[in-house]
């Protein structure tokens, strides 16, 4: 099944078209939009509009008649030119706040905030995911450029092992993936294609073996294996039991720059600040999502993403002065392999548990266990990473967007 992806409504630009500012397009924000100045709300708007264009970063617009206080006369805090009858904050600027409200449920407690601009939706990420038919027997990756914000242009290593899996989905519809391994050897650029070429190693009434090579521009940027299972009646049951921990509404909303992502960490452990307290190498965050089409190989492809994001932080959480702000800075930090085991169906749309635990950090590399239960305690997956931490050369010219 081909992903349902949501298109914003695109409306024709407000903003005069001149040689110095020409709007690439505007589009109504689907989100409630709020503006903080000082930590005080001047602004909240179901109305607000989206611009963007070319090489600039996206501004978001509110009606003027939405205001709750007057107009700043702070121009530090304003942008200009903006569409007659609307002001724009600058979200740049230290002192103003500019929030999306991202409702994921009907309660007030299921409502969370996304700083603006936000990478993207759910919509966004679900549709990069579902690789498509190249033509040759392979499937491509759709692209979502970031040239123009303030988010990395590279592709992470668990998007590759997403990707993937869906390819092998649709290369032996009715099996489910049921282990991956993935090495990651190259850094991807966003902004260009992915190549997925799928070999199948064997193929049986029950199992079938592929092995998998993502390039780009020809290049091999990472390989990996898939064994996909037609599946069987259980002859035996267990598993491990999921940690006693606090649920998702007693955890902290945490922002990762996407709107249809409800992402909550417990006891707030994850934190990018080198001066926060130590604490055990484990992260237990719970995560659901908005709208995920009715097709298991992206609802498993939707955790199979995530399986990259925290596990770095967790090995640096036993030790003092050590924080994910120096990656790409001081540390050169990169996911190097994946390996993970889908135990049942995953249902992406419903509260589920992943718990990182860091068992190894040395010799300039990580490792971490982790594991996956549904709300319900069924553990869901089970996945490790290798990854590596090591200092910055110091003659190296740091680019935040693509350096390793």
């Amino acid at each position: 099944m081909t992903a349902a992806v949501h298109h914003y409504q695109r409306e024709p630009s407000a903003v005069p078209n001149n040689e110095s500012n020409t709007a690439e397009y505007t589009q109504k924000c689907p989100l409630q939009a709020q503006a903080w100045i000082d930590g005080q709300l001047v602004a909240e708007s179901q109305a607000a509009l989206r611009i963007e264009a070319p090489n600039t970063m996206p501004i978001l617009c509110f009606p003027q008649a939405d205001l709750r206080t007057k107009l700043p006369t702070d121009e530090e805090v304003l942008r200009t030119p903006v569409p007659e009858g609307y002001v724009a904050f600058n979200h740049e600027n230290a002192r103003v706040q500019v929030l999306l409200v991202d409702p994921m449920g009907p309660d007030e407690r299921d409502r969370t905030t996304k700083r603006f601009p936000t990478w993207g939706d759910v919509d966004h990420l679900v549709n990069i995911l579902d690789v498509r038919p190249d033509g040759n027997g392979g499937y491509v990756s759709t692209t979502r450029d970031n040239s123009a914000s303030n988010h990395r242009g590279v592709v992470e290593g668990s998007q590759m092992l997403g990707q993937a899996i869906v390819a092998a989905g649709r290369h032996a519809p009715g099996r489910r993936t049921v282990h991956a391994s993935m090495v990651f050897m190259r850094a991807a650029d966003a902004a260009v294609p992915l190549h997925f070429s799928l070999e199948q190693q064997q193929g049986g009434r029950t199992f079938s073996t592929l092995a998998v090579k993502v390039t780009q521009n020809d290049r091999l940027c990472a390989s990996g294996i898939l064994l996909l299972d037609a599946t069987a009646e259980s002859v035996m049951n267990h598993s491990a039991e999921p940690p006693a921990t606090k649920g998702p509404y007693a955890s902290v909303p945490f922002d990762m720059n996407v709107t249809g992502r409800d992402l909550r960490i417990v006891d707030g452990a994850y934190t990018s600040d080198p001066d926060a307290p130590v604490g055990p190498p484990i992260i237990d965050a719970w995560m659901r999502y908005l709208r995920v089409p009715a097709d298991p190989y992206l609802h498993a492809a939707l955790v199979a993403q995530f399986t990259g994001h925290l596990s770095i932080a967790a090995a640096m959480r036993p030790h003092a002065g050590f924080g994910e702000v120096q990656a790409h800075r001081t540390l050169s930090t990169a996911i190097n392999a994946i390996n993970i085991s889908l135990h049942a169906d995953i249902r992406a749309d419903e509260w589920m548990l992943v718990r990182h635990l860091s068992t190894f950090s040395g010799a300039g590399m990580t490792h971490s266990e982790c594991r996956v239960h549904n709300e319900a305690g069924q553990l869901l997956a089970s996945f490790s990473v290798d990854a590596m931490v090591r200092p910055m050369p110091k003659r190296h010219q740091v680019n935040e967007r693509t350096s390793l």
